[in-house]
């Protein structure tokens, strides 16, 4: 427990130094008040985590070859009849690292489709859960009887424990966020998803030192900023 304590509190800083950039102006934190005022002006919030049904991740789900805008369509048509709207959207690094311009793209792309929907996503741009050896190019097939057999962390046990990585993943953070920080389709930013999560000791405590000071940041555009996890 005091482990994973330990590799949640180190996760949060190293994505929040990331975050002190031109982008994301520091600041002070939101008080209790302004965060609370923001989400009175949401609407009662209905939705769910999203992958397309023929993606086993998120890897899948956007790279050029796999994207598939037609089978987005017809499920948040569906997401639309049943009154929701929100998605949970898990994006990855690796994706900005192949292919910045066309990963942009494919966000727009999608956040058309949610938006002829009425629907507004929340985007998460990191993940613990699952796989630590994400890979691009195809993915291999759903293990039958098998819960998220093929979902993939990011960043992967490797580039965090490559210090020399993190500007890459700091490029991804700032540029993903850059590209929509003041786009109204989307509802929330989630940093990270399960920073806490175990993971069968994936991650170790020294793979998580950059980022010992503490830094706050403003969400863009007055959205709203999560890191959802599991502190222990």
């Amino acid at each position: 427990m005091k482990r994973v304590n330990s590799v949640f509190s180190a996760s949060i800083l190293l994505v929040l130094g990331f975050c002190a950039s031109a982008v994301w102006a520091q600041t002070a934190r939101w008080p209790e008040q302004k965060a609370n005022a923001w989400y009175r002006q949401q609407p009662w919030l209905v939705g769910s985590n999203y992958v397309p049904k023929s993606a086993i991740n998120q890897l899948e789900m956007w790279q050029e070859v796999t994207f598939d805008p037609a089978e987005i369509d017809t499920e948040l048509s569906w997401a639309e009849a049943i009154g929701m709207n929100t998605m949970r959207v898990f994006l990855h690094d690796l994706l900005w690292q192949q292919d910045p311009d066309g990963f942009k793209k494919r966000i727009n792309r999608f956040l058309t489709i949610a938006s002829r929907h009425h629907i507004r996503p929340m985007f998460v741009l990191f993940d613990s859960c699952w796989d630590p050896l994400p890979r691009l190019g195809p993915q291999h097939p759903p293990t039958p009887g098998v819960h998220n057999s093929g979902w993939v962390q990011s960043p992967g046990a490797a580039a965090l424990a490559d210090a020399s990585q993190y500007p890459r993943l700091k490029a991804y953070l700032q540029g993903v966020v850059g590209a929509f920080a003041n786009d109204d389709r989307i509802l929330a930013w989630d940093v990270w998803n399960e920073p806490g999560a175990d993971n069968a000791g994936s991650y170790a405590k020294e793979e998580l030192q950059e980022g010992s000071e503490r830094e706050t940041v403003t969400p863009p555009a007055e959205m709203g900023v999560l890191i959802l996890g599991d502190s222990g």
